[in-house]
């Protein structure tokens, strides 16, 4: 270790070397930084401060915290996963980076943090947008899979324990939906057999434009904190131009649409006629609405507290976890007869409970299994796509019913504040980007009534 002055003992800047002992070529590692007295330091302050900066800059490059720009992207990004993601973001946007970050290191992963370019990063984004590019093949069951479950004699419990797959995805590829390669291989492995999946077809296409960004401000993200740590002097992603997204317009039912929805919904499971509507009457997410506990229902004062949201990871399984913003955990009123509505299901779930006894696993939750047991997400998801397509409705998800609630409002004369209150959104310009129909829509009718009122005072005045 050597610490050299680079202007004299007062003259400002000191840098410290460390070696960190030898690479595999048998080349010394050499790890250096600076340090600049305080202005007004004696000879003395300055010689002690410089001792302890020197030690506590060896303990760091001893315990592998300090690093520097010849750190490769992939070993800094992993660095940045576990020292900031993991303890600073959600649980889902954690494992979403994990998966990003797997193409992002095999574009980028091998190249210096302080030898990464501009058009690095431009050249991965051109690879993103080309056709084909996508490697997330899905497989579609080429068996009756139900059928050979039951051959096997697995119970669709049984199923998902032995293969990690949740039952949800287990009943959606018995449906003949699309399953990862990752899922095909689990189920046909936990039967032992080899052919009860072949890829889909039209699975190789260009990513979305969407896609493309998310992957563009990862590595823009996790470069600002290489910059912020001191790792690298500027981050290049600023001399990038970000991918392009156009706006895509929210689907959703409109009035007539929601009065079919109703008069089809009367046939459903009570439990989901009551998901529904609540949906329809708050424009919760899907997250927030299977995360509601009775507790979070004010009877008293019809009131309703969005406090927690219910996730599912693979491998992790149904956890809760906050909102998705400070404003996600909010408090919105419902109407009377939600709150009717409510009392008659809260009547009924308790009649069922004691039908089941001590099978029943009391955990407050609103939407539950038969069990009791939380409600899992895809398995709404999954009700909703099949309900929809035994009806004459246009092919909308679950996501679309918040979207169908906002513009509702919206187009009623309700102020894009309170909308956007009541969904959850931390800034009103992002109500106002989602729902752009329903406002220039609103314009429009702003622009007819003006109309009225200013065509007969104008008529007057050219009299």
């Amino acid at each position: 270790m050597t610490k050299e002055a680079l202007h004299g003992y007062r003259g400002e800047t000191y840098r410290i070397r460390v070696s960190c002992g030898y690479d595999i070529n048998g080349k010394q590692i050499m790890r250096s930084t600076t340090w600049n007295p305080q202005p007004g330091m004696t000879k003395k302050q300055i010689e002690r401060e410089l001792q302890r900066q020197t030690v506590l800059f060896e303990e760091r490059c001893r315990s592998g915290q300090f690093l520097d720009g010849s750190i490769k992207f992939a070993e800094f990004a992993e660095k940045w996963i576990h020292n900031h993601a993991e303890k600073q973001l959600k649980a889902k946007t954690v494992a979403r980076y994990k998966t990003l970050l797997i193409r992002i290191n095999q574009g980028i992963g091998h190249i210096r943090l302080d030898k990464l370019q501009p058009h690095h990063i431009l050249e991965f984004c051109n690879n993103l947008a080309e056709d084909g590019i996508r490697d997330d093949l899905k497989y579609k069951v080429s068996c009756d899979l139900r059928a050979l479950i039951k051959e096997k004699g697995f119970t669709m419990e049984q199923l998902a324990t032995e293969s990690g797959v949740s039952r949800a995805i287990i009943y959606s590829a018995c449906s003949g939906r699309n399953v990862s390669c990752k899922v095909a291989q689990s189920i046909s492995k936990a039967l032992s057999v080899k052919e009860a999946f072949l890829p889909a077809e039209d699975t190789k296409r260009a990513l979305s434009d969407r896609t493309q960004l998310h992957y563009f401000r990862l590595i823009s993200s996790i470069l600002s904190s290489a910059v912020q740590w001191q790792v690298i002097p500027y981050n290049v992603c600023a001399r990038v131009k970000a991918p392009s997204v156009k706006q895509k317009e929210a689907k959703y039912l409109d009035d007539v649409q929601v009065a079919k929805l109703f008069n089809y919904l009367e046939e459903a499971p009570f439990e989901y006629r009551v998901l529904i509507h609540l949906l329809l009457y708050t424009g919760l997410r899907r997250g927030e609405l299977l995360g509601l506990k009775w507790a979070d229902i004010d009877f008293d004062n019809s009131l309703l507290h969005v406090r927690r949201t219910l996730l599912y990871l693979p491998g992790r399984g149904l956890f809760e976890d906050d909102p998705k913003t400070v404003a996600s955990n909010r408090v919105m009123k419902i109407s009377e007869g939600m709150i009717a509505t409510f009392r008659s299901y809260k009547a009924w779930q308790a009649e069922k409970q004691l039908i089941m006894g001590d099978k029943w696993q009391d955990n407050g939750y609103l939407f539950t299994r038969w069990n009791g047991e939380p409600m899992r997400p895809d398995t709404v998801s999954d009700w909703f796509r099949k309900f929809v397509k035994k009806t004459d409705l246009p092919p909308v998800s679950l996501h679309s019913l918040r979207h169908t609630s906002a513009t509702l409002q919206l187009m009623n004369g309700i102020p894009i504040r309170t909308v956007s209150a009541r969904l959850g959104h931390a800034k009103t310009s992002t109500t106002s980007n989602i729902y752009s129909h329903a406002i220039q829509s609103l314009d429009a009718k702003a622009a007819e009534v003006l109309d009225d009122i200013l065509t007969p005072i104008r008529g007057g005045l050219a009299k």
